[in-house]
């Protein structure tokens, strides 16, 4: 979608929402807020529309209010109050349907909002701040972030030879992957640390972290043995510094442990060759 067409899309909600007296507010949230980061021709529309008590069924169930209604292929909702719709050209909205009363279940960060009716900004305010301190506490302390980070790349390399190809990735390259950013965000400095995504934090970490972001992204390519072996090596030299309660033995351990699965196939054997990982490597 264009900047122009994005931008259309965004005014023809706006007034379509405003002729309808049952919405209470319209309430733009992620890159649609254009706040820190502005939509691309990538950007999906993301939203919170507050409605008066008891409309939140209508609103989910009826979508005609949506602007292009007729050019929608896909709605279907997400959560309890979450949709998402799918128009023909791929574009993607995102929604929240909400009442005066359920407004407090929200989980916000960066919004805008729209209009408003009835004077919701300052508890927009208040609920985005809630859920920054609701981000930052369900962040585990070093220990858990440290042992799942290992943990899981030796589960995950484990299924991998195993023969379990989709499991052991999934395993080492998502949820092994999401516990390093958290410890690489919670420890290292960053100048542009705001703009990181305080409900995901895969969002905007190349923006934040560039360097990092692009070894990130060469090492998620390689084969599941390889990759964990070098998310090891990367959380090594970038965290001893900064943590002060490294877990070196712990990572040695499950270091040595994949080093020499690797050079066994899955039979056990030993492989034919033995090159060093970082050159004629077998992984």
């Amino acid at each position: 979608m264009t900047p122009e067409a994005y931008r259309g899309y965004t005014l023809a909600l706006k007034e379509q929402l405003l002729r309808d007296q049952r919405v209470v507010s319209l309430v733009a949230v992620g890159s649609m807020a254009g706040r820190e980061s502005h939509p691309d021709r990538w950007s999906d529309h993301d939203f919170f529309v507050v409605v008066k008590d008891g409309e939140q069924t209508a609103f989910r169930e009826e979508l005609d209010w949506l602007p292009q209604f007729d050019a929608v292929v896909l709605p279907f909702q997400e959560t309890r109050h979450g949709l998402k719709v799918l128009y023909e050209g791929g574009h993607l909205v995102e929604f929240g349907i909400f009442g005066l009363k359920d407004l407090h279940l929200a989980r916000l960060n960066r919004f805008k909002v729209l209009f408003d009716r009835k004077n919701i900004e300052r508890r927009l305010g208040i609920i985005s701040t809630t859920t920054l301190y609701q981000s930052r506490a369900a962040i585990a302390n070093d220990d858990e972030l440290f042992g799942q980070f290992l943990t899981k790349l030796l589960v995950g390399v484990g299924h991998y030879y195993r023969g379990e190809h989709l499991s052991g990735r999934a395993t080492v390259q998502t949820e092994a992957l999401r516990h390093l950013l958290q410890l690489f965000e919670k420890h290292l400095p960053a100048a542009r640390r705001p703009l990181l995504d305080s409900l995901d934090p895969l969002r905007r970490f190349e923006v934040v972290f560039p360097k990092l972001g692009r070894d990130l992204d060469k090492i998620m390519g390689l084969p599941v043995p390889r990759s964990a072996l070098e998310m090891l090596d990367l959380a090594e030299r970038e965290l001893k510094v900064h943590v002060h309660a490294f877990p070196k033995r712990a990572l040695e351990v499950v270091k040595s442990r994949l080093e020499a699965e690797a050079f066994r196939g899955y039979s056990g054997q030993a492989a034919p060759s033995a090159g060093s990982r970082k050159g004629g490597s077998p992984l």
